[in-house]
């Protein structure tokens, strides 16, 4: 058994890339991902395909099982990835109380690209721009002492390479 657990957040508003920057970067790492969305309940997925954005009590439970998600997988001694918006520094907290030592990406776009992005999706439940703008105006975006930034227009594995090599020498200092 590992003795010491990668826990990883890929954090950004939906259109970023979270699963597919996510996915590559536990493929990377031998790493399980888990998106974050799948473990919506359904009355905030019925509230997000009405278009109606959700509040702090709508991601409480949800937030709490992400939390719960890291804590069982560094018992385990298993790295893990979790997709998640995070748009709020008390919820990365919330998150970080579950795996202290909690490396996260933060994938960052313009409205306009993100809008673009989310124009392609045809099979989620998040839609409008709206819901967007709703969520660009909630981010409280995290600094560098919390997170490595990431522009969403490079490449995904540029991405991945970028943060994997900023953990390596966070965990080296």
């Amino acid at each position: 058994m590992k003795t010491t657990a990668k826990s990883l957040l890929v954090m950004g508003v939906s259109g970023s890339g979270k699963s597919h920057i996510g996915r590559q970067l536990a493929a990377s790492l031998g790493a399980t991902f888990i998106d974050g969305d799948d473990h919506h309940g359904p009355d905030n997925i019925a509230k997000m395909s009405r278009g109606e954005p959700l509040n702090d009590d709508d991601r409480a439970a949800w937030l709490a099982t992400l939390a719960d998600l890291y804590r069982q997988y560094r018992d385990q001694g298993r790295d893990l990835v979790i997709g998640c918006s995070a748009l709020k520094r008390r919820y990365r907290d919330q998150l970080r109380e579950a795996a202290p030592d909690l490396a996260i990406l933060y994938l960052a776009g313009s409205r306009e690209v993100l809008l673009e992005r989310l124009g392609s999706r045809d099979d989620h439940f998040f839609a409008g721009a709206h819901m967007l703008d709703s969520q660009l105006a909630t981010l409280e975006a995290p600094g560098e002492d919390e997170a490595v930034l990431a522009d969403i227009r490079r490449p995904p594995q540029a991405i991945v390479e970028n943060f994997l090599a900023a953990i390596s020498r966070e965990a080296s200092d």
